[in-house]
């Protein structure tokens, strides 16, 4: 039963971001290039829900589904591999056409070409998992 309410929200997510067009390979193409605001927009929207979301946890002090408190722990200063990090991902962000969340909606829309896609993000998690402990964290 858990599980089928998962779905439900990936089902709904998949919906609100197919019909907002932020699934298309077009849209992110636009944003790279500057030429629309429609990216970035939808981007701010998101930001903001979790801003908002975050004080409203705070503030309430809310437990999660086990009723255990909600405890959101400090971010450390930026450093380099945040910097290096980001720019990977949006140079993968940028050569593909899409980030990790709208692969599954591709797919499942029909795009048959994500499956690469997907195939190239699982073996990058992967090389990751195998190095991460060589890497400055």
């Amino acid at each position: 039963m858990k599980a089928l309410k998962y779905l439900l929200v990936g089902f709904v997510f998949g919906i609100v971001l197919t019909k907002s067009e932020a699934v298309s390979w077009y849209r992110i193409y636009e944003m790279f290039q500057f030429q629309s605001f429609h990216m970035y927009g939808i981007i701010m929207v998101a930001i903001a829900t979790g801003i908002i979301g975050l004080q409203i946890i705070k503030k309430l002090q809310l437990k999660n589904i086990q009723g255990v408190p909600i405890v959101v722990p400090d971010k450390e200063k930026g450093s380099v591999r945040f910097l290096a990090g980001g720019i990977i991902f949006g140079l993968g962000w940028a050569l593909v056409g899409s980030c990790p969340g709208p692969i599954f909606i591709l797919l499942g829309a029909g795009f048959l070409p994500m499956v690469l896609v997907l195939f190239g993000a699982l073996l990058g998690t992967f090389i990751y998992g195998l190095i991460k402990n060589k890497l400055p964290h």
